[in-house]
């Protein structure tokens, strides 16, 4: 017990790590908050497995784990691309390099499940809409920039 009293269990979070005995099972209260930290946009709450003594966060395993752009450019980049923008011009209207673009597409495609519920739900974007989307990442030219990123050491 600390100075403020016992930490809290978070009955409602899983533990991520797939080597601990405890992965993916929630209310085994082996998950207690371990802080926040501050991004540009939002408190991100960190964790800790009492199991295996993994820290994580609130974004582990999410789109939105490890990015440094704010979650609304973020959407907002998803969206154009949704709308048939090039992703030069959202480069240039966004002011961020086209390579980010291109990673957050690939962020965005491994991630399809759940970027799928936060369009459908949040943002009332149709279910062809979504599948145009995944159909533009899946073109030729996009898996070429991803073998090209890999050949030079990048993924």
């Amino acid at each position: 017990m600390g100075i403020r009293g016992p930490k809290s269990k978070f009955s409602d979070i899983a533990c991520p790590n797939t080597s601990c005995r405890d992965f993916g099972i929630v209310d085994m209260e082996n998950v207690v908050g371990n802080g926040t930290y501050e991004t540009q946009n939002e408190r991100v709450r960190k964790f800790v497995c009492r199991t295996c003594g993994k820290s994580f966060n609130s974004r582990s395993g999410t789109v939105f784990h490890d990015i440094r752009t704010n979650k609304e450019t973020f959407i907002l980049g998803l969206k154009m691309v949704l709308n048939d923008i090039p992703l030069r011009k959202i480069s240039y209207v966004l002011d961020i390099k086209l390579d980010t673009i291109r990673e957050w597409l690939l962020r965005a495609a491994n991630h399809s499940e759940k970027v799928n519920e936060i369009f459908l739900k949040d943002l009332k974007i149709s279910k062809v809409e979504l599948d145009e989307l995944w159909t533009f990442v899946k073109k030729n030219q996009f898996r070429e920039w991803q073998v090209r990123r890999k050949n030079a050491g990048f993924g």
